[in-house]
């Protein structure tokens, strides 16, 4: 039961975002610029997003060189560069928009750990840096061999480190508070613990019944819907070719003299870790289980984490102990390439997903784009 007061100031309104991520939230502020006077709402099934907006590892990069060479098979040039330029574009905005300091940015450097299973990899180096100088205007990755002994990583299993300038690190939670505060200050509603249940598209608006635990049932009322709810999509659109990618992530606890600060990645972007201050943020593994990350349950396996804990002591710090402080998992969404879905269902419902785990790169264009798209702009 909601009061005439409720139902008169809040349920009925011009734009309503599904999906309170970096994507959803990233729609809102654009759709704010595109029309100044209307009345926008977002809609966050969680207390805190439920996908990876906030539970993953913090990495600004745009792709390493074997995960660029997988892409460009698979893709094609034409399409793999758009996509790297979406990311680059992405990154430069989520910068721009809420301040490098207010994110915690460090241009630290990216690096990929090369082992005997990527070494051809290095024969196809300059190939790519000739295809991406257009996109940067100089060499993305140079190759270096002496940061292997100073970062003290296995020599024995690394043959190469790959470094690109261009990438760094944000504190994901920092984004995300700010992001949100730039939100509530363009006037925007997030609505959180608000499960859509039903979306009834009509012919002149869409309605949409929303069950919270206090309220049960709310049906709201709005001209356009953008649904950015990325891995858990299928649930409104079965036929949207996504499914779901499970990412485990551990941190350690802070490691005396750590040797390294940086993004990193290994084994065409599988694994990624990084510095965070003294501590380790690692993540990835889902290759070695695809069949059992495919899925949206937000929990940890032993199968992962004994992976990811075993490269830790074997490849990235063999010589030094750790103790394990938390550990988590996110819902990212793939699909047969990493190119997004920013398409309308219908005359007044569209979706802006498979973000292909790169949601902090590329969630501020994918929502940039997915506003445009139900502006008719």
């Amino acid at each position: 039961m909601i009061s005439f007061w409720e139902r008169k100031s809040f349920t009925n309104t011009d734009f309503i975002i599904i999906g309170g991520g970096i994507t959803g939230l990233s729609a809102a502020l654009s759709l704010r610029e595109l029309h100044p006077n209307s009345s926008i709402s977002v809609f966050e099934r969680g207390i805190f997003p439920s996908g990876a907006s906030t539970k993953n590892a913090g990495f600004a990069c745009f792709g390493s060189l074997t995960e660029i060479l997988a892409d460009l098979e698979k893709m094609g040039e034409s399409e793999m560069l758009s996509l790297l330029e979406s990311r680059r574009k992405g990154l430069s905005k989520l910068k721009e928009r809420l301040g490098e300091a207010q994110i915690d940015y460090q241009q630290l450097g990216g690096y990929e750990l090369i082992t005997n299973k990527e070494i051809h990899a290095l024969d196809k180096l300059e190939e790519v840096n000739q295809l991406l100088h257009p996109l940067f205007g100089e060499s993305v990755f140079t190759l270096q061999y002496k940061n292997i002994s100073n970062f003290g990583f296995n020599n024995a299993a690394i043959e190469a480190l790959v470094y690109n300038p261009f990438e760094g690190q944000i504190d994901t939670g920092k984004m995300m508070r700010a992001l949100i505060a730039k939100v509530a200050a363009a006037n925007i509603s997030i609505f959180t613990g608000a499960e859509v249940q039903e979306v009834n598209p009509g012919k002149n608006e869409v309605e949409i019944i929303v069950d919270n635990s206090i309220n049960k049932t709310i049906k709201f009322k709005t001209q356009k819907v953008l649904f950015c709810t990325n891995a858990f999509t299928n649930k409104f659109f079965p036929h949207i070719e996504l499914s779901p990618g499970r990412g485990q992530v551990l941190v350690t606890k802070p490691i005396k003299d750590l040797p390294f600060k940086g993004t990193f990645h290994f084994d065409e972007g599988y694994y990624y870790f990084r510095n965070f201050g003294y501590r380790i943020i690692f993540g990835g593994g889902r290759n070695i289980d695809f069949d059992g990350e495919s899925t949206t349950e937000m929990a940890v396996t032993q199968k992962i984490q004994e992976d990811l804990q075993e490269k830790l002591r074997t490849l990235i710090i063999p010589n030094k102990s750790f103790e394990i402080d938390h550990i988590w998992a996110g819902i990212m969404a793939f699909g047969d390439n990493k190119k997004p879905i920013v398409k309308k269902v219908s005359s007044n419902i569209a979706v802006a997903v498979r973000l292909g785990g790169m949601g902090v790169a590329i969630g501020t264009s994918v929502g940039e784009e997915g506003a445009r798209l139900i502006s008719d702009r």
